[in-house]
């Protein structure tokens, strides 16, 4: 190896690597911090290589010992290269300051973007707008302003999620960042404010599953398509909770914009974080950003990145006999244009096929951290100079009834687009324009669907009530469909589009090859997604518990049946970025898109048991602290996203799994006219220490008994606290 190189990869590892630090004493247990108590047999030696996932956690690990290695299943103390936080901003302020902390341990880690409600010129807003640009001055911590872009492209864009980094943000799409080679993933607002004050949080590395991409998309197959089409083949929970790796062929062929699609996408896919190891692709387009006029990329770190990249290959990739949970594959070849929907990621139609059907639409949308890169607008432009090269007499526009709405990423996303003459094109076309930010995506600003509306989006959810009325039906497609969807008036093709005829033989070719093989459990499985063992629990005992936890607790079982039961049905989008919704108000809506009848109906220590996924979707923290406004201290589920499991911990919130009392109850109680919130008339009796749950029917009379997930001693210390703040907030005083 030249001696250029060897100080090209010093300087690359400087650039992309966070300090080695002592773990800041806050968080001095975090390594040993485990939600359950963890049963002897859990303890699953690790050998071989590691993950790119662990390899990158690693590097931001604190206070690991000699010789010692990040395996999927530790919890550990990191220090991420950069956290990001957005509207939430203004939640997290407070937070920071009732812990104690008067100045931000690291001023360049925090990073301000506002994105989500920037269509709000509300004075009330504009005040939290300008105390959180005033925050970010005070402390000399980068901030961009509504109009900049999105959070997740403003950070790409800028450099800041950098490839072989670690990055978090306070939102659940911060796995977008492995599109370029970055380990992104969400936390929450009270870590946020937590890593504001210390630099660090706590983190269990997640089982990695590899899906590898074979082969090479068609013509006219995008990214959007591939994550689609994956959140539908694998729709029963295959990767939830894991981080996900994407290898192959097919993966290295795809172009930045795709991976960052595919990536962001991993959210709503259930999983943790979506990485594509860093590439010629990658370097090449890094190459490219730095050479732009007014470049936000220095050019001497992506020449000191691909140094690295070329003389140390194996920091860059997986060692080839790393441990992964489980192998997925989908080969790119047989992919053809999906939709998914209508109202959920799980459900995904081939395009030829649902175009038959001609689904008509009133609104169609091009915004988002998905789709709406210059490549994305260019597709979407593309399609409208391919219908008005076929029909030159008249100009093309939107269908009537349809209207149709884009925003940029970014401001620089737009900038480009209007210098190649495409946003014109989509103007001229009736796109109606917003700014670059999330606005009908969440829920916020003008375009939203209304009661009885079809809509077609090239965002990321379409969860019922996500984008307006949840009497709306929402189908989510990449930007050519929807702009193709937009001019004709019906979900279509381009090619439709264009020839105005449907091609009804297409609707019968598709047939898409995808398995799982070596399929798995995690070597080293969380302990609170098992349960605890009979013996485990029977020798549990009341000096189990630390002082000040309660050893049991009791209340009427309410019954949720539904799965994948989201953020958005629980606590709806459009009041995340009120902050100063009272308890009484939040008890008042919680569950609202789910069932308006929930809140009516819940009674302070009631026992809430649900079924697969519970809280899916976004980080907003308002879902577990809703739910705790309700009374419910307690919710029991077949399986949960590990975000809403973070959320919960750190507000005091009990999350427990039990797969066989949810199907227990589901014998009971579920059927096709079963109400969406059951009373079920029975008292459950849950001992946290001892991992038992009983239940009792009115008479008193037990009717079932089974075994759960212990709470370990470090959870009790923050539920005894009331959550991470409080938590934080004592041991920080204690030093």
């Amino acid at each position: 190896m030249s001696f250029r190189l060897l100080v090209a990869a010093a300087a690359a590892r400087r650039v992309s690597t966070a300090p080695r630090t002592h773990r800041h004493p806050a968080l001095a247990a975090r390594r040993g911090f485990v939600f359950t108590a963890p049963r002897a047999e859990e303890a699953v030696p690790q050998h071989g290589g590691q993950t790119l996932v662990e390899k990158i956690a690693q590097r931001h690990a604190v206070g690991l010992g000699a010789g010692e290695a990040v395996r999927s299943g530790d919890f550990i103390a990191i220090r991420p290269r950069h956290v990001m936080t957005h509207d939430n901003t203004g939640a997290v302020i407070p937070k920071f300051r009732s812990i104690g902390a008067t100045r931000l341990a690291d001023a360049q880690q925090p990073v301000f973007a506002l994105d989500h409600d920037i269509q709000n010129t509300s004075a009330k807003n504009m005040a939290k707008y300008h105390s959180i640009e005033q925050f970010a001055q005070t402390h000399g911590s980068r901030f961009y302003p509504a109009g900049r872009g999105i959070a997740h492209q403003v950070l790409v864009e800028e450099g800041l999620a950098w490839p072989g980094s670690m990055v978090v943000g306070s939102d659940s799409h911060s796995n977008m960042y492995g599109g370029v080679g970055c380990l992104g993933t969400p936390v929450v607002r009270t870590d946020a404010a937590a890593i504001w004050a210390t630099a660090q949080t706590w983190w269990q590395a997640p089982p990695v599953a590899r899906v590898e991409l074979r082969g090479a998309l068609p013509p006219g197959v995008v990214g959007k398509d591939v994550i689609v089409a994956l959140c539908a083949l694998f729709s029963h929970d295959e990767v939830l909770n894991h981080a996900v790796e994407f290898v192959g062929a097919g993966a290295h062929a795809l172009p930045i914009e795709d991976r960052l699609a595919i990536s962001n996408m991993t959210t709503e896919w259930g999983a943790l974080a979506g990485l594509f190891a860093v590439d010629d692709v990658t370097l090449r387009w890094y190459e490219s950003c730095a050479a732009r006029p007014r470049a936000t990329v220095s050019a001497d770190a992506v020449a000191a990145l691909r140094a690295s990249v070329e003389a140390e290959p194996s920091r860059w990739i997986a060692d080839r006999d790393a441990a992964y949970a489980k192998h997925l594959w989908l080969d790119l070849e047989s992919l053809t244009p999906h939709v998914s929907g209508p109202d959920s990621v799980k459900v995904a139609t081939p395009l030829a096929a649902l175009e038959r059907r001609r689904v008509s639409i009133n609104k169609a949308y091009i915004v988002s951290c998905v789709n709406s890169r210059a490549k994305d607008l260019r597709e979407a432009a593309d399609v409208i100079r391919a219908v008005q090269k076929a029909r030159p007499d008249s100009p093309v526009r939107a269908a009537d009834g349809v209207a149709w709405y884009v925003a940029a990423a970014s401001s620089q996303v737009m900038a480009d687009a209007q210098a190649s003459g495409d946003w014109q094109v989509l103007v001229d076309a009736g796109a109606k324009t917003l700014p670059p930010g999330c606005g009908p995506c969440i829920g916020l600003g003008v375009g939203l669907l209304e009661d009885g509306e079809v809509g077609i989006s090239a965002t990321n959810r379409n969860y019922k009530g996500r984008m307006g009325s949840k009497k709306a039906h929402t189908y989510l497609s990449s930007p050519a469909v929807v702009a193709a969807s937009a001019i004709q008036g019906f979900i279509c093709s381009p090619a439709t589009a264009v020839s105005g005829a449907i091609d009804s033989a297409a609707a019968d070719t598709c047939s898409v090859r995808f398995g799982i093989e070596n399929a798995a459990p995690s070597p080293c499985a969380s302990a609170s997604s098992a349960s605890a063992s009979s013996a485990s629990a029977s020798s549990a005992a009341a000096s189990d518990a630390i002082r000040g936890f309660p050893t049991s607790l009791a209340g009427r079982l309410v019954f949720l049946p539904a799965d994948n039961l989201n953020t958005d049905g629980i606590y709806p989008g459009k009041y995340t970025y009120q902050d100063d919704i009272t308890r009484e108000q939040m008890k008042a809506i919680v569950m609202e898109n789910y069932d308006p009848e929930f809140s009516r109906l819940v009674q302070p220590d009631d026992v809430v048991v649900a079924g697969a996924n519970f809280g899916t979707g976004s980080s907003r923290e308002q879902a577990a602290t809703a739910l705790l406004a309700a009374g419910v201290r307690l919710v029991v589920c077949e399986s949960a996203s590990e975000t809403f499991k973070r959320n919960a911990v750190n507000n005091g919130l009990l999350v427990l799994e039990s797969p066989r009392l949810v199907q227990w109850l589901r014998k009971r109680f579920q059927s096709p006219d079963s109400a969406l919130t059951i009373v079920s008339g029975l008292d459950a009796h849950v001992g946290l220490v001892a991992g038992k749950i009983q239940l009792t029917d009115s008479s008193g009379v037990s009717v079932y008994d089974g075994d759960l997930p212990r709470i370990g001693k470090a959870a009790q210390e923050i539920i005894v606290a009331g959550g991470l703040e409080n938590w934080v907030r004592a041991r920080m005083a204690a030093q």
